[in-house]
């Protein structure tokens, strides 16, 4: 290829990941599915790229360090202090169901493909692992109750990282296989002594140069990155593809590492990831051998049947054994398993050295991982809506209140939301005020919620309105900004701001990227915090035949600021200044009262 088609080719290929990227936003749906299809669109199918003649020698290390940098960034989500949190189901579900679902597929691997038990073993392995980009998406589709979507999105970050380092154990010990048992323990010994001591050390290393602050923070990500690259190059070298159970060991390490904040790094790893997946799996898609697949026949078909209708079915069975969910909720958790990232990405890496060593079938787990991949997600996203609702385990219109802020005020308008039955969570980057939120049982998230992190972490299930009460204003317009297409423009609420009242047009957010006014009466959080401070409450009043919207007008006129107003049939409108709602004889008002003496 000449100069002109390389730079046409990387150019199409930043386009198409953004193109994919942004349809994946606007249908809610796992970006891995449009990338894929993409690829094998340019690829096989029209033949417009071929990643070994762009990249040539270059391809596979490229592949490598990506794929190293992707499971670093995963594993780096994997806290040990979680693990108690997470509930006796998500246990299960990533260790005795992971186990059940690992033996079923390579058993049908096996006997419907004809691989060899090392290469079905392997698979197994591989797609057993769901992930968050992939479940995410889905649940904002799906929207279950909360028991189930908490259930699917815990299982789907802590078995990422954890189905990670078991696929490149079982990849290790096939490795050292071959050359007499004795040899090949031994072999495997080192690998798993290799990954785990360079893992560890570079785990400790970089933790310890960040908390000591032997470089300055500008510094950190750039460190990191190094330091993944260096660690995965040098574990290598002294033990053939340990390399990998390096990075992943390096990264747990790291995030459970007291005194260290990885939060920084996590973010700039996440954005790092996205580049890395949306042009890996193009070109990965590009190499795929269509005609291999489609020489498997039916099997292929079969086998999907047994991980959809054998595999995750026995997982759900065995992990809920006992529990307190109901059979509905158990059938929908057993319909849900859509399959992604590290699945993908590892068998890449894998293929290619199997085939190297001389087994059998080890091209075919690439396009049978991408037909697993793509098979589970289109099935599973066009079926689990509609099965939700015949199940009725789906939530309704979703109703809550994302609070942006967990600030007093933002805390008093949270427990006005609660009283009225609405779920509300409370998001914040200040630790002082998510601890307060909490004492006060609250739910909060912790960070951004604009982030990267919170895109893959931050559980929308029954929230359908935004109110922006940081004092901050710039973040309540990001925030509205980025939750318009999730709530819609009429569910963005803010408070005033007097700064940007006295900006001119050209310094001024626009009304439709910074939401409504919150409120009858136009406040700022400085105001808002002031009423409070002087005594203001928020009252909470049910009107009656009796005592009627024009009686509670009358009675507290000036000094009531009206808020919000649940009718009788449980949803709840929010009152702006240009708010013309009446309500009636059953309706719930909220409002902030001033007492009489205090000034309006």
């Amino acid at each position: 290829m000449n100069e002109q088609q390389i730079l046409l080719a990387f150019g199409g290929i930043g386009a198409a990941a953004l193109a994919c990227q942004w349809l994946a936003w606007r249908l809610k749906l796992p970006a891995i599915l449009f990338l894929l299809l993409i690829g094998i669109l340019v690829g096989p199918v029209l033949g417009w790229l071929d990643p070994q003649a762009l990249f040539g020698p270059l391809l596979m290390p490229l592949v490598s360090l990506a794929v190293a940098l992707i499971l670093f960034e995963g594993s780096l989500t994997l806290h040990l202090s979680q693990w108690r949190e997470i509930g006796s189901v998500v246990h299960r579900l990533v260790t005795v169901g992971a186990i059940a679902t690992w033996l079923v597929i390579a058993l049908a691997t096996h006997w419907l493909l004809g691989f060899d038990w090392p290469l079905a073993i392997l698979f197994g392995t591989l797609t057993l692992v769901t992930g968050p980009t992939v479940i995410v998406p889905m649940l904002r589709v799906v929207r279950p109750k909360a028991a189930i979507a908490n259930i699917l999105r815990w299982e789907g970050i802590v078995i990422d990282p954890i189905g990670a380092l078991l696929a490149v154990v079982v990849y290790s010990f096939i490795i050292a296989t071959g050359n007499g048992l004795t040899q090949s323990l031994l072999t495997f010994a080192g690998v798993i002594a290799s990954g785990a001591a360079f893992g560890a050390a570079g785990g400790w290393i970089l933790g310890q140069t960040m908390r000591e602050q032997w470089l300055p923070e500008y510094l950190h990500n750039l460190a990191s990155l190094a330091a993944v690259l260096g660690i995965f190059i040098a574990a290598n070298e002294v033990m053939h593809e340990s390399g990998l159970l390096a990075v992943t060991v390096m990264g747990m390490w790291l995030a459970n590492m007291k005194g260290v904040d990885v939060r920084q790094i996590l973010h700039f790893k996440e954005n790092l990831s996205v580049l890395l997946i949306s042009g890996l799996f193009i070109l990965l898609a590009a190499r795929l051998d269509l005609t291999a697949l489609l020489s498997l026949g039916p099997a292929v078909l079969a086998l999907l049947l047994v991980i959809q209708l054998i595999a995750r079915p026995l997982n759900v069975l065995l992990s809920t054994w006992g529990s307190q969910l109901q059979w509905r909720e158990r059938m929908l958790l057993a319909w849900i398993a859509p399959r992604g990232i590290v699945a993908a990405a590892v068998s890449a890496i894998f293929a290619i050295r199997l085939d190297e060593a001389g087994h059998e079938h080890a091209l075919l787990l690439v396009p049978l991982t991408f037909a697993v991949i793509i098979g589970t997600v289109v099935l599973q996203s066009a079926t689990a809506r509609p099965l939700a609702r015949l199940l009725k385990v789906a939530e309704p219109a979703p109703s809550g209140f994302l609070i942006v802020g967990a600030n007093p005020p933002a805390r008093a308008i949270g427990k006005a939301l609660q009283a009225l039955d609405c779920r509300v969570l409370l998001t914040d980057s200040s630790w002082e005020n998510i601890r307060a939120a909490r004492m006060e049982g609250l739910p909060t998230y912790f960070g951004n919620p604009a982030s990267q992190h919170a895109d893959a972490h931050l559980d929308l299930v029954g929230l359908g309105h935004l109110l922006g009460l940081s004092p901050a204003g710039e973040l309540n317009t990001l925030a509205c900004a980025r939750f318009r297409h999730d709530f819609g423009h009429q569910r963005l609420f803010v408070l005033a701001s007097g700064l940007e009242a006295r900006r001119s047009d050209k310094h001024r957010a626009s009304d439709e990227h910074r939401g409504h006014v919150l409120g009858s009466q136009s406040l700022t959080y400085l105001q808002l915090a002031n009423q409070l401070h002087q005594g203001g409450e928020f009252y909470s009043t049910t009107l009656t035949e009796a005592f009627d919207w024009e009686a509670y007008r009358a009675l507290h006129g000036e000094r009531a600021t009206l808020l919000f107003a649940r009718d009788d049939h449980g949803w709840v409108h929010v009152f702006g200044p240009d708010t013309t709602l009446k309500p009636g004889p059953g309706w719930t008002v909220v409002a902030l009262v001033q007492p009489e003496s205090s000034p309006t």
